[in-house]
């Protein structure tokens, strides 16, 4: 018996989270042709992020935290094929570190030095690596 397998992009999952009762979501499967099956084009990204992910200094899935202890504050998100960004509790993705922050704390925020790479390293050190390279 075959075994079927099906991937969907983040952005995929947080459209469909955001859907209303309302909304008709319409899914497309098809059979690819040739004997490797279908050929899935990749994810490009784009934003300003892609160029950390094209020079591999940042993957999709990492995971991004953030901790505020004077605000009480933390904020987990987690990176995209694409190069968005999509945060706990939010069902739509954000195309920037700072769109992405300001939506957790609810403040205009330089979201490069606050978000946090799980090795400790912040986006803002990361593109400072980028630059140097």
């Amino acid at each position: 018996m075959a075994t079927l397998s099906i991937h969907f992009d983040p952005a995929v999952i947080a459209r469909l989270t955001s859907a209303s009762g309302d909304d008709t979501i319409h899914v497309t499967l098809s059979i690819g042709g040739g004997s490797d099956g279908a050929s899935v084009s990749p994810v490009v990204p784009h934003g300003p992020l892609a160029a950390l992910m094209q020079a591999g200094l940042l993957k999709p899935d990492t995971v991004l935290t953030f901790h505020q202890r004077r605000a009480n504050r933390s904020g987990r998100a987690v990176v995209t094929a694409d190069g968005q960004l999509i945060v706990d509790g939010h069902s739509s993705p954000f195309p920037s570190p700072s769109k992405a922050a300001e939506a957790v704390t609810g403040n205009v925020i330089n979201g490069w030095t606050l978000w946090h790479t799980p090795d400790g390293s912040t986006l803002d050190q990361l593109r400072q690596k980028l630059d140097t390279q």
